[in-house]
């Protein structure tokens, strides 16, 4: 019979292995479910469409860690070439970066700032609502209570 200390440390010394296959297996398993398309089968979360969201459209097509404000606002902001602007900066004053002429810009409407689309779809990730330079808020004037009103249902909609 071994003493008390012994036998935790044996309990231990089984356990962690035990553990470190749970793991293993647990990754594994999240691996195979990527590469079939279903990354996140395994841990349901609120789920929304990050491609097109709408106000008839029921939560639940995919998991999406974008606040749904950013996604409505993505629709609601106009997506132009930088070659079709006329006198635009000559660079994004997010991340400093040149514009090139085939680059995807979204230039806000209430303030006119001109943006890269990708520097923009970051500052929304952190459910950010306002321009990185002057503040302003991203909803255009004349579509705020329609944003507001679609925000309203799609959260309604959202709950656990």
């Amino acid at each position: 019979m071994l003493p008390k200390s012994y036998f935790d440390i044996f309990l231990v010394i089984l356990l962690v292995p035990i553990l470190n296959l749970f793991v293993y297996l647990h990754n594994s398993f999240s691996t195979s479910l990527s590469y079939l398309g279903l990354p996140y089968f395994i841990e349901p979360d609120i789920t929304v469409d990050a491609d097109h969201v709408s106000s008839s459209s029921s939560p639940a097509t995919r998991r999406c860690n974008i606040p749904l404000s950013a996604l409505l606002l993505r629709e609601l902001l106009p997506v132009v070439k930088f070659s079709n602007l006329v006198d635009p900066p000559n660079s994004c004053s997010v991340c400093f970066k040149d514009f090139e002429t085939e680059d995807e810009i979204w230039r806000l409407t209430n303030c006119r700032h001109i943006f890269h689309r990708s520097c923009l779809n970051c500052w929304m990730g952190y459910d950010q609502k306002t321009c990185p330079l002057c503040r302003l808020s991203l909803v255009p004037h004349d579509k705020e209570e329609m944003y507001n009103e679609r925000l309203w249902r799609l959260c309604n909609n959202c709950q656990l």
